[in-house]
């Protein structure tokens, strides 16, 4: 937790207010960018991207790791996280009070055929169907930063209109380093205009 911390704390920031979200934008190290969307009324992280700098390529394109990406005009599935087609599933992470959450929509299946277990061993959610029509290992970058194992009593999901909605609460160390953060934003200086770096579209 104290090396995440402290690279954000090293990090060049700088923060913008706009429509009651505050945007962070990190230069965590020359080839690393990264931008946070903060609602201020209930200071819950709202999206959270990344930029790297390629040594050919130049800069590659935003990862969305919580939010939903605006729509691109490539419609790119593994660069947004949105795609066009009503029939692979895709997955989106939220972020909420109490839950970490994930959705895979375009999954039509019962939810008596759905596995979600958690591993240790790998930090990650794995979602499996007794069917064999899907499977997915869910990566939980929060906790890998953090070296925090999930529990999985702490997770539950549900099924409705074509999605599979899964939720892990958050343990107690991981609020209490969303607090801790969101008292490391509010000391970033914020303008109140728009900055087009600090919503990766």
């Amino acid at each position: 937790m104290e090396d995440w911390l402290n690279k954000i704390r090293n990090a060049r920031k700088t923060a913008f207010i706009k429509d009651g979200l505050r945007k962070v934008h990190y230069q965590l190290d020359p080839k690393t960018e990264m931008v946070e969307e903060y609602e201020e009324s209930t200071k819950l992280l709202q999206r959270r991207a990344f930029r790297r700098r390629q040594e050919l390529k130049g800069r590659s394109d935003w990862e969305m790791e919580i939010g939903i990406a605006d729509p691109q005009p490539e419609n790119n599935l593994e660069i947004t996280g949105i795609k066009e087609s009503t029939t692979q599933p895709f997955v989106t992470r939220m972020n909420t009070k109490h839950n970490l959450e994930w959705r895979i929509r375009n999954l039509p299946y019962p939810i008596e055929v759905y596995s979600v277990t958690v591993d240790p061993g790998q930090k990650n959610i794995t979602v499996r169907t007794t069917n064999k029509k899907y499977f997915k290992h869910i990566q939980i970058p929060d906790f890998e930063r953090l070296n925090i194992i999930p529990d999985s009593k702490d997770i539950n999901f549900t099924h409705k209109y074509n999605t599979l909605i899964i939720t892990l609460k958050k343990p107690k160390e991981f609020i209490n380093f969303e607090n801790v953060m969101w008292e490391e934003v509010k000391k970033v200086p914020a303008k109140k205009e728009d900055n087009m770096e600090c919503r990766p579209s």
